[in-house]
């Protein structure tokens, strides 16, 4: 493992080394911004981070945030900090589009800040601009739309992951340091493992969602994601708590998360389940050895490791499904039915898909997915976390016809993040190596609803003897990544 060497102006990979070399001087929030800037003049083009850049209101706001650090003036944790939001919330620079031509452009055209948003803005946050999306959270890159195609940084031929590529790709190259992403079915975890970088599903409810589009309202979430388990922490103590403009929001304590960072797993037992009987022939023939390390890393912290099997994996998942679609289709059934061809071709044909569910399957999902989340609870009685493979491959080529999961019907294939989604427990993904042919791989986290300072103290203690989080693909280039390659964990 090869130590890190000194940063030069504005090249810090972390939220939490960034910070820290704000308020000591050694760096300014304008030379981040810049650097930033920099990074997406370079290579943007080519990964398709942004939808919306704001890069003269950044630079300005950072000058603020210096001017504030100089007059030694109180500010928050995330004062001077370049982030980005993912295009289907609210900023008030610029409407947010849902990439997508049917959203109306005064949804979301009043000037105003979704409540995340505000939130990363109070606590001195300086927005970069908004990223890439699928359209309107679900389907695939369209080319025939005018809108970029989020590609992977590790690999152009492959996808950034969905439904917030651009937040991971973008956190992957530096772009930003921090992004807001939500997530349906996976739709942060997935990106995050996709291209290397960490992100977080907190438990439903706890960050609310109001000024964000919808795509199945009893699933989805909004979460940071970041280079580490210990920056998703940060940003998460910003973003949690209760919201009553949010229906789903939910008046919970929100702890102190950092406090529980303690680099010490001693006491929790942790499950593990491979899940390759989901993945079948799709796993990666790394997988195993990669998950295996990954599990003896966390046992060295001082954690017991047992195996599990997560109750009722396929009808949970199915039910993500069968409850996702209908709950879309009942928001862009009247859209689809005078402007299908204004749609992305995957949105269209995913969403459509809906149609074929009744009330009674509807119904139905929901009474499996209560059944689930008891006999996931049940589970929890003995374990502390749940571990698993984000999924069992790397990125998918966009030459795979199979790449969308949403198209497999009843069942995501390699990918095992709805399965969370379905029963709301919070859950991190952090990267634990790489595939056969050099791609990130993901591992998951899951808690206990509202436990989310254990699942961040497990990928904090994960991370602090690893570096596969702090690994940058080599489009980047020697110019914008610290000095001295980060060796294997």
């Amino acid at each position: 493992m090869t130590d890190l060497a000194a940063p030069r102006a504005g090249e810090y990979l972390t939220i939490t080394d960034a910070a820290t070399a704000l308020r000591a001087g050694e760096v300014t929030s304008v030379e981040l911004v810049e650097h930033a800037i920099a990074v997406s003049d370079a290579i943007d083009e080519q990964v398709g981070s942004f939808l919306a850049r704001f890069d003269d209101r950044a630079l300005a706001s950072a000058a603020e945030a210096d001017a504030a650090f100089a007059a030694g003036e109180q500010v928050g944790s995330l004062h001077g900090i370049p982030l980005g939001v993912k295009d289907i919330i609210q900023t008030f620079e610029a409407p947010a589009t849902a990439q997508s031509l049917i959203l109306d452009p005064q949804w979301s055209s009043a000037g105003e800040d979704a409540v995340v948003v505000s939130r990363l803005r109070e606590a001195g946050g300086i927005v970069m601009g908004k990223l890439t999306t699928m359209e309107f959270a679900i389907g695939m890159p369209d080319a025939t739309k005018p809108f970029p195609i989020p590609k992977n940084p590790w690999s152009l031929d492959h996808w950034a992951g969905g439904s917030s590529s651009g937040s991971g790709s973008a956190v992957a190259t530096g772009a930003v340091l921090g992004a807001l992403g939500t997530d349906t079915g996976g739709s942060i975890r997935v990106p995050a493992a996709f291209c290397g970088v960490t992100g977080m599903m907190p438990t439903f409810g706890r960050v609310p969602k109001s000024g964000c589009a919808p795509l199945g309202f009893s699933l989805d979430h909004i979460g940071p994601m970041a280079r580490s388990a210990r920056d998703c922490a940060l940003m998460l103590q910003v973003l949690a708590g209760h919201e009553a403009s949010d229906l789903s929001s939910i008046a919970a304590p929100v702890p102190d998360y950092l406090a529980g960072l303690t680099g010490d797993l001693t006491g929790l037992t942790i499950g593990y389940d491979r899940l390759s009987r989901a993945a079948g022939d799709a796993q990666d023939p790394a997988l195993d050895s990669v998950f295996s390390a990954a599990l003896a890393d966390l046992e060295v912290h001082g954690a017991r490791i047992v195996e599990v099997q997560l109750p009722f994996y396929a009808e949970m998942t199915a039910a993500a499904v069968v409850i996702m679609l209908s709950e879309a289709l009942a928001y862009h059934l009247p859209d689809l039915q005078t402007r299908w061809s204004d749609y992305a071709e995957g949105t269209r044909n995913i969403v459509a898909s809906g149609i074929f569910y009744s009330a009674a399957d509807y119904v139905q999902a929901q009474r499996a997915r209560r059944v689930g989340q008891k006999a996931v609870a049940q589970l929890y009685q003995d374990v502390d976390l749940v571990v698993t493979p984000t999924s069992s491959a790397g990125a998918t080529a966009f030459s795979d016809p199979t790449s969308d999961p949403g198209t497999r019907v009843g069942g995501f294939g390699p990918i095992h993040t709805p399965y969370w989604d379905t029963t709301g427990n919070p859950v991190l993904t952090v990267p634990m190596g790489l595939t056969a042919t050099g791609l990130p791989l993901g591992m998951q986290i899951a808690g206990r609803p509202f436990d989310e300072t254990t699942v961040l103290r497990a990928g904090d203690a994960y991370q602090a003897h690893t570096r596969w989080h702090l690994r940058v693909p080599p489009l980047i280039g020697k110019a914008f990544t610290r000095r001295n390659a980060v060796g294997s964990s």
